[in-house]
């Protein structure tokens, strides 16, 4: 596939994981994939995280190397002509506070960013981290916080953790007949033990009617993950 459409570091991750009825998530999904569970669960993450070094085809945007991303996404499954299963993330929309970034991913890749006004927040001591991203629509700033121990740990193997952080590819449901797909690429991260969180977030302003009803919703998990380097390969179109 040649070199990567982008290379980064994504670092940092909150995820905070809502348990929610498959049915809501049905008009979403992209032709050719359908929904992964975690012991019978459907889950949607809402996600936020630095963009570090960032590239695309190996040349870095000036001013636009660093920044924040919030995004909402579920699990899905796409399995190949060949029988061999890809598990990966639909995105129902990705926060991004610089608009060459939105204008890029919306034209190429076909997905759902917005350019809206973000700030984070990273403070460590040697025993406590406390990182949080915040957003800003509808006159008011939304925000995703944790406190967490300052010592990462390995993610254990069929854990929920592994499930939330480990699907490698990405599909954009372009329309009725074609999907989009990429591989991201990234080693098993890291995570910390999340002590405190705070979730201060309107879904409705933020995504839509159709998420309203996670303002009410406790979250089933919220993790911090360390990240690491990524790449995003080319993409190519499934019909």
């Amino acid at each position: 596939m040649g070199r990567p459409f982008l290379t980064a570091q994504w670092r940092k991750l909150i995820l905070v994981n809502y348990e929610v009825q498959p049915s809501v998530l049905h008009s979403y999904l992209p032709i050719g994939t359908e929904l992964d569970l975690w012991n019978n669960k459907c889950y949607v993450s809402l996600v936020g995280f630095m963009f570090l070094d960032t590239k695309v085809k190996g040349c870095k945007l000036p001013g636009h190397v660093n920044f924040e991303e919030v995004n909402l996404r579920f699990y899905v499954k796409h399995t190949t002509l060949d029988g061999t299963q890809r598990r990966g993330v639909v995105f129902v929309r990705e926060i991004v506070p610089k608009p060459i970034i939105t204008t890029i991913a919306n034209k190429v890749y076909k997905e759902h960013y917005q350019t809206l006004p973000m700030q984070h927040d990273w403070f460590h001591t040697v025993d406590e981290l406390k990182v949080k991203y915040s957003w800003f629509t509808g006159n008011r700033e939304h925000l995703i916080a944790v406190e967490t121990e300052n010592k990462p740990f390995s993610i254990v193997t069929g854990s929920e953790e592994e499930f939330i952080t480990e699907h490698y590819w990405g599909y954009t449901k372009i329309d009725a007949k074609r999907t989009s797909e990429y591989e991201v690429k990234h080693p098993s991260w890291k995570v910390y033990k999340v002590k405190k969180a705070n979730i201060g977030v309107d879904f409705q302003l933020t995504y839509g009617n159709d998420f309203e009803f996670l303002n009410d919703l406790k979250p089933s998990s919220v993790m911090l993950a360390e990240g690491s380097d990524i790449s995003v390969g080319n993409k190519r179109i499934i019909k």
